[in-house]
Parts: C-alpha cells; structure tokens; sequence
C-alpha cells in the first residue's frame, strides 16, 4: 500500500479516573484494549499520563511511548503536528488529567483540527464529574448549562453567582460550574451569602472515590450545615 492510500489511524479521546480509584473499578475494559494498542499520546502531563498508561497495562513497553503536550502554554500553531502520526496510519489518544478530553479540560482543539483532516474522532466511555454530579443532583437535567471557573475576585464572583440564579429562574435551567479545589470554600461561602434562601445547590465532590459527597440542599438549609471543601475537586450546581 502506498503511502496516499495508507488508511489514516484514528483519534481516540481516552477518560482517566477522577481520583486514586484502581482504573478498572470505574474504567470500561475498551479502554484497556485501546491504551495497548496504541503509542502515540496527547496529554496535559507525560509523567501522570505514563503513570496512567502503566496502571491501566502494567506489560506495555513504555520506552516506545511518543507524547506531545497539551497544556495552556501549548501554541495553537503546535498543535497540527499532534495529528500527524495519524495521517501516518498510527492511533493517536488524548489522555486527560482527570475525567473525559474536551470537557472543561484541554482537547476540543485538537478534535477540531481532526475533523478538518478527515481523521476519526472516538470517544470512550468513562467517568465525567458534570455529568455524574447533575445525575446525582436531583436538579433540571433536560435543561441545564455549564459555565466554567466563576470569576476569582469575590465582588465579580458575587455578580456572577446573581446572574447565574437569574438566568436558573427565568429559564428553569440548572447552572453547573467549578473552581480550583484549594479556593472552593471562598466560592461556598459567596454562594451561601448572595443566593437566596430557597435557591438549591447540590454539591458533589470527591466523585467516585471513597471519600464522595453529593448533597442537595436549599440556601437556607445549606447555612445550618457546615462542609469542607477544600482542596476536595467539587462541581456546583444551582437551580432557583
């Protein structure tokens, strides 16, 4: 086969665990089965995402192993070169930090750039912390948005969690967001102090480890209800 009709490899989009969970305790075997046939890898960090590789196919030969990656210091003009092994005929995955590519995590680029080559984009079944929190919240899951880090600063913050109680009222839509694990009781207590009594927030943290939480509670009801959070990766969910 010449190298114009080689068939291009694919671009498999490759969830990891959201904690220290043994990786086929809430992995699919699929993935087992695409981590040992593939060498080619786009992630955030090579050190975590070999350690990944490794717990997933300790028999895998890792010195073979190519990566490239992705991370807020990567360059827009880098990232086609990522996708060459599969124009080559090579499988290529993007691996994950925690969670599912693409979802509030790097990814959705390179799958962009996939789809304009042609190349074949599959995505894996594994575990995503939106996704299981809203199951989990009780809350409007036919309606609902996500919406990202909220602002850091504690007054912008304030006007966005108002906004988003708004906008949850007037649409009947649950508003998802998160925050960076060491600010999550800075984001609790604004939260506690700007939406109204009978606002619900579900939090859920710790997802799928030992340690998981998931509550749903109003404002009112939250207030007499002390939790720590810190450090602890949460998603937030409100629906007034």
């Amino acid at each position: 086969m010449s190298k114009n009709e080689r068939e291009q490899g694919k671009l498999f989009l490759i969830p990891t665990t959201l904690g220290e969970n043994e990786p086929l305790e809430v992995l699919p075997i699929s993935i087992k089965r695409v981590i040992e046939g593939t060498d080619h890898y786009i992630a955030e960090n090579e050190k975590s995402a070999r350690r990944f590789i490794k717990k997933i196919s300790p028999r895998k030969s890792q010195p073979g192993l190519q990566f490239e990656i992705l991370n807020k210091y990567t360059e827009a003009e880098a990232l086609p070169a990522f996708l060459i092994p599969c124009i080559e005929g090579h499988n290529v995955g993007i691996l994950s930090e925690a969670g599912c590519p693409g979802i509030a995590d790097p990814g959705a680029e390179v799958v962009q750039i996939a789809h304009s080559k042609g190349i074949q984009v599959v995505p894996l079944v594994g575990p995503s912390s939106i996704i299981m929190a809203l199951m989990a919240s009780g809350l409007n899951g036919q309606n609902f948005a996500f919406n990202g880090y909220l602002p850091i600063e504690s007054t912008d913050r304030r006007k966005m969690i108002k906004k988003l109680e708004k906008t949850s009222m007037e649409l009947q839509q649950s508003q998802l967001f998160i925050e960076t694990p060491y600010r999550n009781d800075k984001l609790l207590a604004d939260l506690l102090s700007t939406l109204s009594a009978t606002t619900k927030l579900c939090i859920a943290c710790d997802i799928t480890m030992p340690s998981e939480f998931i509550g749903t509670k109003t404002i009112a009801e939250w207030k007499k209800t002390p939790i720590t959070l810190h450090k602890r990766p949460a998603i937030f969910i409100l629906q007034a």
